[in-house]
């Protein structure tokens, strides 16, 4: 059992100012799987006084000497880079080939990211007379989910590190061995006493105590809509900058020149990735009017071919991350049969021979309308809403009927697509499902955030903007 009850501030690990132990949950098993100290404002008071100390030295820290420092942490990352994938299917359920393919590999993917525009980024331009400098913001807080742990600990850190901000991370409480690990990581690299802190806890005790805090620049949140309100609303009383990547119901739109087969498949096969717990998952299939029957019966046998069970053997798809994230999905399961939604596939209750876990039935639904809970609310596990269009226009219609605005998905002849693409309200909009990148901002409109994460757009959220007037004419006068 992992003891993971110390907190990593101003470079030393340390016990927390009031012990509060609680277990760690691995949700395969529903066994304990590790201990952890949820933190109090004080332990916020002290980590962040040691990012506010570390800043100024930092902050002036060469191009050369911040790659360096980023370069010797994917080094170090590479050497527990198996502990980190097992240490994520262990806490939150990804199976095995998940975990070691992408989870634990988007963490050292952000690290090069970061690198490789370090080393072109420009933070001066000289208009004129007048400089403009971009310099790092100071002390960041960042809050991070449990469904890509070090995903999202990675796409904050790395970048924040290279542009030469100090910081204290609070990860999920529900997922946190893998930012543990990611913070022995760093301490093993040489980053600098400070820097980085870590401080384990949940949104009322620390989070709260962050993103509130007067000595925190910059809070940067990862999680639900409704969490993220909370946290601008606790930001709001000292005008700190806010970073919000939060929920999402992405529309999959297969236009009626799309390869009917491949399109459907391919987006079950997306929303039962990681047991739906994406929040750029493709959950909201719009598919011809005329097609409905057809593709339903595409989609039930790609959720029946969907394999679940132990996350450490073959399956395609392990447990979802707790037993409060299982009943919700049950009750929107539940909700959907209520309200006329046909049932393709799936359903109510764990998969056959699965009696504990927290394992989901790889679930269809057909016939869905816009108005129905299921198409509105985003349910976070393997459940696909499906909905017909009678025409491009409806269909796009539908796809922006929607809150959020974190991805979209289009399925298509090409240029079709690209037209369609351009009509989506979303920050990342994917076609013919074209994978991964790295530089391709990431981020939402409407209720699903603000900011952008991922690649050179990555760095702006971390930087201020300086114009010194007159700087050219007294580079001049020298």
């Amino acid at each position: 059992m992992r003891d993971y009850t110390k907190f990593y501030i101003g470079g030393q690990w340390v016990e927390p100012a009031a012990p509060n132990p609680i277990d760690v949950i691995n949700p395969a098993t529903e066994a304990v799987a590790g201990r952890i100290n949820l933190g109090s404002a004080a332990d916020v008071d002290r980590a962040v006084a040691a990012a506010k100390a570390a800043f100024p030295a930092f902050s002036r820290t060469s191009v050369k000497e911040r790659i360096e420092l980023l370069g010797a942490i994917a080094g170090e990352y590479q050497k527990r880079y198996n502990d980190m994938a097992a240490a994520i299917t262990e806490e939150m359920g990804a199976p095995a080939w998940l975990s070691n393919q992408a989870q634990a590999a988007l963490g050292i993917g952000h690290i090069g990211t970061a690198i490789e525009v370090l080393k072109n980024y420009k933070f001066d331009e000289l208009k004129g007379t007048t400089l403009i400098t971009k310099e790092p913001i100071g002390v960041c807080a960042f809050i991070t989910p449990w469904n890509w742990p070090i995903n999202q600990i990675a796409c904050k850190v790395a970048p924040a590190l290279a542009v030469g901000c100090t910081m204290v991370l609070k990860p999920s409480e529900i997922a946190p061995f893998s930012a543990y690990i990611w913070t022995e990581i760093l301490a093993a690299a040489g980053v600098p006493a400070g820097v980085f802190n870590l401080v384990n806890g949940d949104g009322l005790g620390v989070g709260a105590a962050l993103s509130g805090h007067p000595d925190v620049d910059m809070v940067s949140f990862t999680g639900s809509t409704r969490a993220g309100i909370a946290v601008a609303k606790n930001a709001a009383d000292t005008v700190k900058r806010v970073a919000q990547e939060l929920g999402g119901k992405s529309p999959n739109i297969v236009l009626p020149d799309a390869d009917l087969v491949k399109a459907v498949t391919g987006g079950v096969q997306s929303v039962m990735m990681n047991s739906g717990q994406s929040c750029n998952a493709p959950t909201r299939m719009l598919v011809p009017r005329e097609k409905m029957a057809e593709a339903a019966a595409i989609a039930k046998q790609a959720a029946e071919a969907t394999t679940v069970g132990d996350p450490n053997g073959n399956s395609a798809m392990g447990p979802v991350v707790s037993e409060t994230q299982w009943n919700k999905i049950q009750g929107l399961i539940e909700t959907g049969i209520a309200e006329g939604a046909t049932l393709v596939a799936g359903g109510p209750g764990r998969p056959e021979g699965l009696d504990s876990g927290y394992y989901v039935k790889p679930t269809i639904f057909a016939d869905v309308t816009s108005d129905m809970t299921i198409a509105r609310e985003e349910i976070f596990g393997p459940v696909l809403a499906m909905l017909s269009y009678d025409s491009e226009e409806q269909a796009i219609a539908i796809g922006n009927d929607t809150v959020y605005g974190l991805a979209a998905y289009v399925q298509g002849e090409p240029e079709h697509a690209r037209q369609v693409a351009r009509q989506l309200r979303a920050g990342q909009v994917n076609i013919n499902q074209a994978g991964f990148d790295l530089m391709a901002p990431f981020g939402g409109y409407k209720q699903s955030g603000n900011g952008r994460e991922w690649g050179d757009h990555g760095f702006a959220d971390f930087l201020e903007i300086k114009a010194i007037i007159g700087f050219g004419e007294a580079q001049a006068a020298e």
